[in-house]
């Protein structure tokens, strides 16, 4: 099973034009092929008057779901090139969709395919990518004196802070990865005397914070 995966890092759309034709290429983070093709009816709702809006899109850990759409371009043009581009830069959970106004100028087959891909490539580059990795999840609890230093010493460790409760006690929710539990054990022990409590949780994929 994979420990992690890469998927864009927001929501956005990106243009080019190539010989008087505008491709907009659209990307969005989705977890579900219904989530998926509620973007792609977006765009198309969002611009009617594009003949084409061509669709390709990687989901799940492994990207085993992979689904693409060529939208009345001659086959193997649009969406096969846009699905390429997601599977060589190794996105999953995430949909392209890209709309072509047509600026007059034929591209023919092989044009076709650059450009969708290219149009995507470049969607890429300017949004951008997030890691995500599959994390045990530990709690844990605090009193409230040494509550504030702990969370700051979190932020600033290896270990990746997920969530913060304040009840009777503070609870904090940590992130390891699989070979960072004995580690992180022996730096909260030295660092809160041995007093914090501590219990596994399951697992979760989270996002590498951003740097």
């Amino acid at each position: 099973m994979a420990d992690r995966y890469l998927t864009v890092a927001g929501t956005g759309v990106n243009e080019i034009e190539i010989r008087r034709s505008r491709f907009l290429c659209a990307l969005a983070p989705v977890t579900s092929e219904e989530a998926a093709r509620e973007v792609i009816a977006a765009r198309k709702k969002a611009d009617p008057a594009a003949r084409h809006h061509c669709h390709a899109f990687v989901l799940g850990a492994d990207g085993r779901t992979q689904r693409s759409s060529d939208d009345g371009e001659p086959a193997g043009t649009a969406g096969t090139p846009m699905l390429e581009v997601l599977r060589r830069r190794e996105l999953t959970d995430t949909v392209a969709v890209v709309t072509r106004y047509f600026g007059g100028v034929l591209l023919g087959a092989g044009g076709l395919i650059r450009a969708y891909g290219q149009a995507v490539s470049e969607a890429v580059d300017a949004i951008g990518v997030r890691e995500y990795r599959r994390l045990r999840l530990v709690e844990v609890v605090v009193d409230y004196d040494r509550a504030g230093r702990l969370e700051n010493d979190i932020r600033s460790s290896p270990y990746l802070l997920h969530a913060t409760r304040f009840e009777d006690v503070a609870h904090f929710d940590v992130g390891l990865a699989p070979d960072q539990g004995d580690a992180f054990h022996a730096w909260l022990a030295d660092l809160t005397g041995g007093e914090a409590l501590t219990s596994e949780t399951g697992e979760m994929w989270l996002p590498t914070p951003r740097t």
